[in-house]
């Protein structure tokens, strides 16, 4: 009988939403919590991977076991205390699947031969489960913006920088996800540094028949946007400005106080927006670093709009979330569903998940009701494909 286990690879897989992820997922098969958050729960008639199938590995750089981290988790309020004791044996089981992840500060020789030690890891944990197939989604930090060069453009031409020794021309995400499609595994970028994002790893991606999907998770202030913005597009309502402040610790909150990781963020923030209400519109947004909020964020948006002649008024909203726990169980149902696709035989980008991302691949589509029906209608006709 054909394996129906799949193997979920985080790269970041020690950090904030990896470690809620994998300690969700043994609430999830342990019986201790409900599935609250998990968008593939709603999606009756489609067959997806059970929780018990799916089968946790990763990279990262840190070494602090699952343990700790979850222990730290607890004390910011994303656990509930009492779930830590039943899922130890399973952190432990996770932890053991945790390889080095690349760094080009340490690594020695061609990119190439990184690329080629993730995705033997990858092989090598796909053989050890006896896993039908592996996806990889990056949850690890967010990067600078990448600029384009000449080597992005086809597979040819990235291969010969890739074996150049003098040459380190892909960002530690996009090094993850070569390594991900020539493993062929299916690869999800949940950040919005530049992963997957190129012409060259698209040719690898169809190449090897694999799907991707991403980018930049959908979990707080966004999400909001994309379901109030069309209200005022709707109702023939002009939108004049809508700023934008977000308030955060813990790991993002010190990553993104570098101006030029926060760049990709407010990037992919901002995008959708004009996309949103039909044109440019006067919209400063910026992020602040406040670390005693640990895990949790906050987001404050003013919207001034203009109605009925010329009748001027504002909408206000405030937004405070655990960012971990609105991210972990959309990167469970993404492992489900692009273990689904890559099943059902579909390669290159998925633009029927960009539900999930700020900046979709493949898709300008931004409204969330539109995203949420495509997503139902593309989940039932999987099973079809197959």
């Amino acid at each position: 009988m054909t394996s129906q286990r799949v193997g979920l690879w985080l790269v970041g897989a020690r950090g904030s939403v990896a470690t809620t992820a994998v300690c969700g997922l043994a609430a999830l098969r342990a019986g201790l919590a409900p599935p609250t958050g998990c968008v593939t729960e709603r999606l009756e008639g489609v067959s997806l991977p059970a929780w018990d199938d799916i089968v946790v590995g990763g990279h990262d750089l840190v070494s602090t076991p699952y343990e700790k981290r979850a222990e730290h988790l607890a004390r910011a309020g994303l656990l509930p205390h009492h779930l830590l004791a039943p899922i130890v044996p399973a952190l432990r089981d996770a932890d053991a699947e945790v390889r080095d992840g690349y760094h080009p500060t340490t690594h020695r020789g061609p990119q190439e031969l990184a690329v080629r030690r993730l995705a033997a890891d990858l092989e090598t944990f796909r053989f050890k489960h006896d896993l039908a197939r592996v996806v990889v989604v990056n949850v690890a930090s967010t990067e600078p913006p990448v600029p384009v060069v000449p080597e992005f453009a086809s597979l040819e031409s990235l291969r010969a920088a890739l074996a150049d020794p003098a040459r380190a021309v892909l960002p530690a995400s996009s090094v993850a996800a070569c390594a991900a499609l020539l493993a062929g595994c299916s690869y999800v970028d949940f950040t919005p540094s530049t992963g997957v994002a190129l012409p060259a790893l698209d040719e690898l991606a169809l190449a090897q028949r694999v799907p991707y999907a991403g980018r930049d998770g959908k979990t707080g202030e966004t999400l909001l946007r994309t379901v109030l913005a069309p209200m005022f597009t709707d109702r023939a309502l002009k939108v004049l400005s809508w700023s934008g402040t977000n308030l955060l610790g813990g790991g993002d909150g010190a990553t993104l106080s570098d101006p030029a990781r926060a760049a990709s963020k407010l990037r992919s923030k901002s995008d959708g927006l004009a996309s949103l209400l039909g044109g440019p519109v006067t919209a400063p947004l910026h992020i602040d670093n406040v670390p005693d909020l640990g895990e949790q964020k906050i987001a404050w948006d003013h919207v001034s709009f203009e109605g009925f002649l010329g009748a001027r008024m504002s909408l206000q909203f405030t937004w405070t979330g655990l960012d971990s726990a609105l991210a972990a169980p959309l990167v469970l149902d993404l492992a489900r569903l692009m273990a689904a696709a890559h099943a059902a035989g579909i390669a290159g980008v998925v633009p029927e998940l960009g539900f999930f991302f700020k900046d979709p691949l493949g898709w300008d589509e931004h409204r969330f009701d539109r995203q949420s029906a495509e997503l139902v209608s593309w989940a039932r006709s999987l099973d079809g494909r197959r």
